[in-house]
C-alpha cells in the first residue's frame, strides 16, 4: 500500500477549476496524478471533470490532456496507445508513455460502454477510471445505469406512485472482468492510499485496466458539500460499495466490513433518497438492503471471504 511519503509534491492537477465545492471529481483528479509513473496522457470524456478543469484559456491540467466526447474515450485512448506504437516501430519515440481515460458513469455505464467493451476486447494498454456519481450530473442529474433503486433525479422522480428509479445499479466491474482483462478494481476517495495503489497497479499492467471508484456529488446527491469523504467512507461502511480487485481472474477483497452500518445511514445524509423515509415508502430501503447484502454475499464469496 502507497504511503505520503512516496507521493510527489508536484500537483498536476491543480487548484483554480469550477468544480463545485466538495466534487469527488476533483479529488479523484488529484490523487489520480500523484500515482502517476512518467509521461502521461489524459483523455477525458465529456463530463463535469471535463467542463470544469479546462474552461478556455484556463486549464487545471499539467500533462498532456484531450477532451473527446461523452462516448468515445476509450476509443480515442485506444488510438493514442497505437499511435505511440507505431511511433516506436519507426523509431520516431522510444519512452513509455501511460494512456489514462477519465468518464462518468454516464458517459460509461451507458454511453461509452460499446467503446469501452471494444478497447478491452482488443486489449489496448491504457488505464480507464470510470469517476462515478451515480447519474449525468452534469447534463441535468439524469438518471444512468449507475443511479442506485429509489434514488430521485430529473428522469426519475420521486412521486406519489414510483419512489425513484424503479431499477438496480449495473455491476459494472463484473462486466469488464468478463472481458478477461488483467485488473479491474473498484474504490472510494475516502481511502487515498487503496486508490492510488489501484492507479499505479493499473498502470503497471500490460493491457487495458479499468477502475471503478465513488464520486460524491453534493449537488445532485444533495448532501452537505463538507461531507463528502465521509459520505464516500459510510458507502464503504455499510457495504454499499464494496472495494475489491479482480487481477488476473482472482478477485480480493481489499477493505473488510465486518460489522457494516445498516444502507440507512448512507442514505439519510442524501436528499435523493429524503421520500424514502417517508411511510408508504419505507419498503424501498428495505429493498435497497436486500441488494446491498446480497451484493456483498455475492462479491465475498468471489474472493473467498464468505
Amino acid at each position: 500500500m502507497v504511503s505520503l511519503k512516496e507521493l510527489p509534491i508536484e500537483e498536476l492537477f491543480t487548484s483554480g477549476h469550477r468544480l463545485c465545492a466538495g466534487c469527488g471529481a476533483g479529488i479523484i483528479a488529484r490523487m489520480t496524478m500523484k500515482a502517476l509513473r512518467g509521461p502521461t496522457v489524459v483523455v477525458n470524456a465529456t463530463g463535469c471533470m471535463e467542463v470544469a478543469s479546462t474552461i478556455y484559456p484556463y486549464t487545471s491540467w499539467k500533462v498532456p490532456w484531450v477532451h473527446v466526447a461523452f462516448e468515445n474515450a476509450a476509443a480515442v485512448a485506444s488510438g493514442i496507445e497505437a499511435a505511440y506504437k507505431a511511433m516506436a516501430r519507426r523509431n520516431a519515440w522510444n519512452k513509455k508513455v501511460d494512456v489514462i481515460a477519465f468518464g462518468g458513469d454516464g458517459g460509461t455505464f451507458d454511453i461509452g460502454i460499446q467503446a469501452l467493451s471494444g478497447a478491452m476486447e482488443r486489449g489496448h494498454d491504457f488505464l480507464y477510471i470510470c469517476y462515478d456519481n451515480e447519474a449525468y450530473m452534469n447534463t441535468g442529474i439524469q438518471r444512468s445505469g449507475a443511479t442506485p433503486h429509489g434514488a430521485a433525479t430529473t428522469t426519475s422522480p420521486a412521486g406519489t406512485k414510483i419512489p425513484g428509479k424503479p431499477e438496480f445499479k449495473k455491476d459494472f466491474i463484473g462486466i469488464c472482468a468478463a472481458h478477461g482483462i488483467e485488473y479491474a478494481a473498484t474504490a472510494s476517495p475516502a481511502y487515498w492510499n487503496d486508490y492510488i495503489t489501484k492507479v499505479r497497479k493499473g498502470l503497471e499492467v500490460d493491457g487495458p485496466a479499468v477502475i471503478h471508484v465513488f464520486s460524491p456529488c453534493p449537488l445532485g446527491m444533495r448532501f452537505d458539500s463538507a461531507k463528502s469523504i465521509e459520505l464516500a467512507r459510510l458507502a464503504v461502511q455499510t457495504r454499499y460499495w464494496p472495494v475489491y480487485e479482480v487481477e488476473k481472474g482472482k478477485y480480493k477483497l481489499n477493505i473488510k466490513v465486518p460489522k457494516p452500518k445498516p444502507v440507512e445511514e448512507f442514505l439519510k445524509i442524501q436528499g435523493r433518497f429524503r421520500h424514502l423515509f417517508q411511510p408508504q415508502f419505507r419498503h424501498v430501503i428495505d429493498e435497497l438492503q436486500q441488494f446491498v447484502d446480497e451484493n456483498w454475499k455475492r462479491i465475498t464469496e468471489l474472493c473467498g471471504e464468505a
